[in-house]
């Protein structure tokens, strides 16, 4: 097998027509669930405006050239991860991260449907107007999500709607789509900020994420920040890479990584806005309300907000559970496209077809998912763990964190030093200073693998 030149394959698979589809795309891959649900969470739980300084510094030296790494590897090859890897160190093992990426994404997005099929049913109860009524979100979300035909009826719509995108191809499907979707999410985003930030009571949640106590700034901080800068980004399980190999040449790699980093953080901070103040607003609800925020915490919030304005409250529900039923439909997409991508230029199958398979892989391992909290709870065949839980141990805990690990050794180290170059500044078409083409391989080599190997040690102690 020899390796290609950088156009194989390129103009017949396709490729973003745009540089705004590109970082919308691209963008609506890393932003999810993990923006404005976990990073809430994780800045509730670990001291407010102190989190988000040290989460700003990982996302600038960690987010950002790992993100440009993954673009290396799929602009210069375009093609899908796995066939990626082999092409550019052929005859040697490297191309086993390229099939764990691809069994990654598949288990995440496995589990990761179920949690959207919530979602999708907390949207269909703000559209009718329920949300107010909800005195009790702990019992009403512990009914649904045990129960056997509604989650799994909403999950598997969710995953239907991805599989309808993604049959419709790069430009058609994914990048119509995020040039449509992208800019609605940011208008709802401000919305919502503003309506939050107008509460009473919104004084101390902006202030809670604003004003830094350095008392509480320990390891476990900088660890819980570099780990939401890992997973916020969706570095190193094949998404990246595969959406870069839909680039065209004349794309600046370290321009559209750090655009894509500062969209994605920009999303995540004005969803603090968004939750603090909302938080902050209503008696006896703490900062750290942990992963029930979404489904418990808020909605207690929503019914209890707004009492004698109804509208108003019926809009902001509204408003909310729309917003992350888009991020998280972003993210399922790219998710869904690699694999898609994979079997398209494996196999040399249609992308109808690759996408058909996939949705049925997707939806038989969702259904376990799903019912993992109902009829199969009591069934855990994993050391003890159900198969959601199992699905997100594996990947959280192994596979992302050690894919991310070779990642910044194959590009930093494996890879003709010259090559990353050429693809840096896109074959001499984009300058690049040389100082900063130095501080990529410096944070590359050195710093992270260092810090994806405190991520993985800290995750397996915890």
């Amino acid at each position: 097998m020899t390796t290609p030149t950088q156009h194989d394959g390129h103009h017949s698979r396709g490729s973003f027509a745009t540089r705004l589809g590109i970082i919308l795309a691209t963008a609506g891959s890393a932003v999810g669930l993990g923006n404005i649900w976990r990073f809430p969470v994780e800045t509730g739980q670990n001291g407010g405006a102190a989190f988000l300084l040290v989460y700003l510094m990982c996302v600038v030296f960690l987010g950002v050239p790992m993100m440009t790494a993954e673009f290396v590897i799929g602009r210069r090859t375009h093609t899908d991860i796995a066939s990626a890897y082999q092409r550019l160190a052929p005859h040697e093992p490297w191309y086993v991260t390229g099939y764990a990426g691809i069994l990654c994404v598949t288990l995440i997005l496995s589990y990761y449907s179920v949690v959207a099929g919530w979602i999708l049913r907390y949207a269909v109860a703000a559209v009718q107007g329920t949300m107010s009524s909800m005195t009790n979100a702990s019992a009403f979300f512990e009914s649904f999500s045990t129960a056997t035909w509604p989650p799994l009826a909403y999950t598997l719509l969710f995953i239907l709607l991805t599989h309808l995108i993604i049959v419709r191809g790069v430009q058609r499907g994914i990048e119509s789509f995020s040039k449509l979707m992208m800019p609605l999410l940011a208008v709802m985003l401000c919305l919502l900020a503003a309506g939050s930030m107008a509460m009473p009571g919104a004084r101390a949640g902006v202030t809670f994420l604003l004003r830094p106590d350095f008392s509480k700034v320990d390891a476990s901080v900088v660890l819980s920040a570099l780990g939401q800068a890992f997973f916020s980004l969706s570095i190193a399980i094949g998404c990246l890479s595969t959406y870069a190999s839909y680039f065209r040449r004349e794309v600046p790699l370290l321009k559209t990584a750090a655009n894509v980093v500062a969209l994605d953080t920009l999303v995540a901070i004005v969803s603090g806005f968004i939750i603090f103040p909302a938080v902050f607003s209503v008696e006896g609800v703490g900062a750290d309300a942990g992963p029930g925020l979404v489904f418990v915490t808020l909605p207690s919030v929503f019914s209890s907000l707004f009492s004698g304005t109804p509208a108003l409250g019926y809009a902001f529900a509204l408003m909310f559970y729309l917003l992350l039923v888009l991020a998280a439909l972003t993210s399922t997409i790219s998710m869904h496209e690699e694999v898609t991508a994979f079997f398209v230029d494996r196999y040399h199958v249609s992308r109808r077809r690759a996408a058909t398979y996939m949705t049925i892989v997707a939806m038989l391992l969702s259904t376990l998912c799903c019912l993992s909290f109902g009829p199969l709870r009591d069934f855990r065949p994993f050391m003890g763990r159900g198969f959601f839980d199992a699905f997100n141990d594996v990947t959280a805990l192994w596979i992302m964190p050690l894919s991310g690990i070779v990642l910044s050794i194959f590009v930093g180290w494996r890879l003709p030093r010259d090559l990353v170059e050429d693809e840096l500044t896109s074959g001499g078409l984009h300058r690049v200073p040389r100082w900063l083409v130095s501080t990529f391989f410096v944070l590359i080599r050195w710093v992270a693998p260092v810090a994806i190997g405190l991520i993985f040690a800290n995750s397996l102690i915890a």
